[in-house]
Parts: C-alpha cells; sequence; structure tokens
C-alpha cells in the first residue's frame, strides 16, 4: 500500500481532512510524474530531501563523489570520517553557482541577493564596510556605446505612467526624417511608426548592410578598458582640483616598504554590464569618492572637507567627454577602431535617505539585477562557439546578430590568415522557405551549414597545432573566444577592491551559518550569530567529480517543488517583515544611536 501524503513536509499542522487516502495509482517509471511517485514512496525519501537541499532548487546540479574528514585543527586527528557511499544516490549534491537567470533560475537568485548586500554594503556600510562611507559622495553614472548605424528605438519624451516596465505612454516616431528616403543600399532610411515595448523590431538596424557591425564587437571587447581609462582621467581631474585647493598630497607606504606621494582623493566603483537590443553593452555604476589615511593605504576614510557630489559629477563627466583612443592595426582596418563613449551621459546622485529620486536600494538591486543577464534581450543564447558550431550562429548575410558573431569570428582570425574561413561562394546560402545543400568546391563536402565544417575544422586543426604565441600579437584573437557574447568578454559585475566585501566572503559566511544554524544560545534561546560561533573543528574534503544533473526527471521535480515551496515561505516571510517593519507607530519606533 502506498499513501498519497504530501511530497514535500509540511512546517505546521491544521484541522480537516488530510491528503492520506490510501491508493494504488499505476507506477510509471519513465514518466516525471512516476519517477517522482517512485522516490516519494521510500522510506528514506525525507532524508533524501534533507540530502539535496543545498542544492534543491537547482537546475543542473553538480554530484560530488568521495569522503569527508572531521579533523581538529590543534592536534591533527581524524574526528569523524565519512564516504559518499552511505549517503543518498551515493553523491553529494552542490548548487551549479550559475549567475544566469535563464540557465539556472535558482542559483541566479542567489547571486542576486550576494550581489545586492555586496552593492549596498559599499554605499551604507555594514558587512565588514565601515558606516562612515555613508558620507562619501556617490553617484549613478550610465555609460553608452557610441552610434554604430540607425536602429528603431522607442524615445518617450516625458513619462506619465506609474511603472517603467508597463509604459504605455505615447512615444515618438522612430527615426522621422522628410529629407532622406533611401540609403544607399536602397532600404528606407526613415521610420515612422511608434513602437510599442515589445516590438521585435526595436534594435534592429534600419539597414544591415550600413551598419557597421565590425565597429560594435570591436568596441564590446575594448568597452573594459575605456572604462579603465576614464576611472584613470576622472582620479587626475580630481587630484587636480584638490592642488587647486591647496591639498597636500598623502604620504603612503607602499607593502615593498617605499614610501610614495598620492592624490588625497580616489574613486571606488561597483560596476554592472548591460546588453542593449542592437547588441551593444553599456555600463551602470556606482561610484564613491574616498579619502586616503596615511597610516593604513587600504582603510576606507571620507575624502577631505570641501569634496562635494558635484566635484566627482563634474570629474566624470569630464573623463567620459575626453577619453578616447584607437585600437592596434588589423589586416582589414589598418588605421584601427576609434573607441570612445556615446553621447547619451546620464549621471544621478544617490540619495541615502530613502526619499530621492534615487536611492541606495534601488541602484543596488538595479544592478543587482541586471548581473544576472546576459545577451537574452538580442535573441541570441548559445554555450561558447568553436569551428563546428560558428556555422550555426554566424553568417554574413543573416540578420542582425548572425552579422555580429560572424564580424567576431572573422576579425579574430589570426593575423597571418588573409583569407577568412568564412569566404565561401554565396550561391549556397539559404533562400526564404528552404535550406539548399550545396558541394564546398574544396573537398566536395555537401553541407547545408553557412560554411564547410570539414574545412574549417581542418583549418582550426592545424592552427592549433602551431606554437602559441603572445597574446600582445593579436589583441583580437579574444574575438572567437567571446563570439557568443558578441564580443564582450568581461564580468558582468566588477567592483573596486576598496568598495565593498568579497562574494567569498558572503558564500562563506552563509556556509558557516548553515553548518550552526542547529545551535541556540541556552539563556536566550534565539540563534547563535556566525560572529559568536568558534570553529573548533576543520572539515577536509577528498570530493571528485561524478556527474552533473538529477538522476532522473522525478528527482528534479521533486527538488525544485520542496525548493519552490521554500522560496514561497520566505517571500512570505520578507513581506510579512515589511509589513510589520511599515506599521510600527512613530512614537514607538527605537531612537537612533
Amino acid at each position: 500500500m502506498a499513501s498519497t501524503l504530501d511530497l514535500t513536509p509540511r512546517a505546521t499542522t491544521a484541522r480537516g481532512v488530510g491528503s492520506n487516502a490510501d491508493t494504488i495509482p499505476p507506477v510509471i517509471t519513465y514518466t516525471a510524474a512516476g519517477s517522482a511517485f517512485e522516490r516519494a514512496t521510500q522510506p528514506d525519501y525525507f532524508g533524501w530531501l534533507e540530502h539535496i537541499r543545498a542544492a534543491a532548487g537547482c537546475t543542473r546540479p553538480i554530484r560530488l563523489a568521495g569522503q569527508l574528514l572531521t579533523v581538529d585543527p590543534s592536534t591533527g586527528r581524524v574526528l569523524d570520517q565519512r564516504n559518499t557511499d552511505a549517503m543518498p544516490d551515493a553523491a553529494i549534491y552542490t548548487a551549479c553557482g550559475n549567475r544566469r537567470a535563464t540557465v539556472c533560475p535558482s542559483c541566479a537568485r542567489t547571486y542576486q541577493r550576494d550581489a545586492y548586500q555586496l552593492l549596498r554594503a559599499g554605499l551604507i556600510g555594514g558587512k565588514g564596510v565601515p558606516a562612515t562611507v555613508a558620507q562619501h559622495p556617490a553617484v549613478f553614472p550610465t555609460f553608452t556605446a557610441p552610434s554604430f548605424g540607425p536602429v528603431h528605438v522607442r524615445v518617450v519624451k516625458r513619462h506619465t505612467c506609474a511603472n517603467r516596465k508597463r509604459c504605455d505612454c505615447r512615444p515618438e516616431p522612430c527615426h522621422a526624417r522628410r529629407d532622406t528616403g533611401l540609403c544607399a543600399h536602397g532600404q528606407p532610411a526613415v521610420c515612422w511608426a511608434r513602437h510599442d515595448p515589445s516590438d521585435a523590431v526595436l534594435g534592429q538596424p534600419l539597414c544591415l548592410d550600413c551598419y557597421d557591425h565590425d565597429h560594435q564587437v570591436v568596441w564590446n571587447l575594448f568597452s573594459g578598458e575605456l572604462w579603465h581609462r576614464t576611472k584613470q582621467a576622472a582620479e587626475r581631474h580630481l587630484a587636480k582640483l584638490a592642488r587647486r585647493r591647496g591639498i597636500p598630497r598623502v604620504e603612503v607606504v607602499t607593502a615593498s616598504g617605499i614610501t610614495r606621494k598620492v592624490p588625497p582623493v580616489r574613486l571606488s566603483h561597483g560596476k554592472a554590464a548591460e546588453f542593449q537590443a542592437r547588441g551593444a553593452v553599456h555600463f551602470h555604476a556606482l561610484v564613491r569618492l574616498d579619502g586616503v589615511d596615511p597610516d593604513d593605504s587600504a582603510a576606507v576614510v571620507p575624502p577631505p572637507a570641501g569634496f562635494t557630489v558635484a566635484d566627482l559629477e563634474d570629474a566624470l563627466r569630464a573623463a567620459a567627454e575626453q577619453v578616447a583612443f584607437t585600437t592596434p592595426s588589423h589586416p582589414d582596418r589598418p588605421e584601427g577602431w576609434p573607441i570612445a563613449w556615446g553621447e547619451q551621459l546620464d549621471i544621478r546622485p544617490i540619495s541615502l535617505t530613502g526619499r530621492g529620486e534615487v536611492t541606495d536600494s534601488m541602484v543596488a538591486g538595479y544592478l543587482a539585477k541586471y548581473a544576472t543577464k546576459s545577451t537574452e534581450v538580442t535573441g541570441h543564447r548559445s554555450v561558447r562557439l568553436d569551428a563546428d558550431t560558428i556555422g550555426d550562429y554566424a553568417d554574413p548575410d543573416g540578420d542582425h546578430t548572425a552579422r555580429l558573431i560572424d564580424a567576431c569570428w572573422r576579425i579574430g582570425r589570426p593575423t597571418h590568415t588573409s583569407r577568412p574561413l568564412l569566404d565561401r561562394p554565396r550561391d549556397h546560402r539559404p533562400r526564404p522557405g528552404f535550406v539548399e545543400r550545396w558541394q564546398c568546391p574544396d573537398c566536395g563536402t555537401h553541407t547545408r551549414y553557412a560554411a564547410c565544417p570539414v574545412c574549417i575544422a581542418q583549418r582550426q586543426a592545424g592552427l592549433d597545432a602551431e606554437p602559441r604565441k603572445p597574446a600582445t600579437t593579436n589583441p583580437y584573437a579574444r574575438l572567437r573566444r567571446w563570439a557568443h557574447m558578441l564580443g564582450f568578454g568581461g564580468h558582468f559585475l566588477t567592483k573596486a577592491r576598496r568598495y565593498s566585501v568579497t562574494f567569498q566572503l558572503l558564500r562563506d559566511t552563509r556556509v558557516s551559518f548553515r553548518r550552526h544554524e542547529d545551535q541556540v544560545d541556552e539563556h536566550t534561546g534565539e540563534v547563535l550569530a556566525v560572529d559568536h560561533l568558534d570553529d573548533t573543528t576543520l572539515i577536509v574534503g577528498t570530493l571528485t567529480f561524478a556527474g552533473v544533473g538529477w538522476h532522473t526527471t522525478g528527482d528534479a521535480l521533486l527538488a525544485n517543488t520542496a525548493a519552490t515551496l521554500a522560496r514561497e515561505r520566505r517571500t512570505t516571510g520578507q513581506e510579512e517583515l515589511a509589513h510589520e517593519l511599515a506599521t510600527i507607530p512613530a512614537d514607538a519606533a527605537p531612537a537612533a544611536a
């Protein structure tokens, strides 16, 4: 007999008829429901749920096998020994940790919350950051890419909607031009449509042949260097301002024991990259102005008196206007490509009182949200491309995204390769409604790919066998590595070393709390904080990789169901807590320390 008890344990009990009617449904193990029922009827089911709790909501958890040793660090004596063979499924489940919401929503949610705490701590303090940072001038700038050609846009000059995500304001015409009709390629150079927010043509060029796809992917590649130079230029602007105001330089001692004189101010930042619909990245940043402590160069101290938010904004605007450089020479463009910021630059001061237009919680949540996104807004999602898969996505005669990927692969080829690998007769290109087979003129292979996969694989194998050269020989080689990211190879969330704490610190704190969450104070009955716990043992693991993913679809169904219920309970608790804090009478609120 099998009972229809709840597949996940309930936190509370209630009166009434329970779901415990004894029935014997058919066991069909090749379906998700059948394999889930078989798992749920096993006697160790609740032990299995507790075992997989660390990776319950993960889409593709990592399975580890081996043994865990509990060691006394003072004596080196082994106190306990556990092997994964005695555990459920003979493996330890750990979350994949992927930050992309489209790949693993559960791990991306954890990453987003950690990013929020990390970014907000750099504005108001906490997590090891001194609370005095709340007194530092801070701004929220947005740096955009320049124009590489006209694209379909939706511009609203004045918003009257309450929610920008559901904006129903009347936009301006896309590209209203009365002095032009057709471009040099015979395509309309105007667009009088007022696009909806969900219009699929947003971000698409008015003419694919007029658009400079090569310049855009190169700009994405060098955008990180452009940001680095912009920050340096802003710091030089502030150093000159301090010198004009008579503020002396500060003497600090480096780690090697050398005494140096440095400017009295410096910038600390947290930055998130976001893809626009056209496939170009732009940066949202939290920039904070700090001072320099002569006794401890790593300390976070306020800037000298007299520096304001206006000084910080002027420094960033001046740096964005003057910073520009030209990329190294390339066989396709010997003079290189110019790299500079676009005309749209938005800099807003951050309010720490919660009443301004841009608050600390708002910007931290905004950047944390975009840290879990990637190229989804462009409609392209793929893993890293190679010689075998590039033909599925790159096409010099294809749509906007296909041409961007083709530009990455073509420009990123070895510099001594005079003929691009995708230069083949164009008569084999797919036609609307039917993909024709064509024969490679070099090897005679019949294929429907845009380029012959046999020739590309042979050519790539020959290039891989050649001796590796320094990375400075071809600075564009990274375009092939990041072709699936449209040329952008940087991380989507970066920060200065002194801006805030690290992700590793937050993860270690969470691990320590989970290990001791059952320990309570003997006098108060409250759960002990991590700071109050004393780790007297050391856990040493000799684990090896055993696989990726759940064993069955039923296991995935049960694990994700349990994780969903846990997230719902957590969300409900947060909403109730926010409601209680918001309804506390003003005379009952605790006084500020």
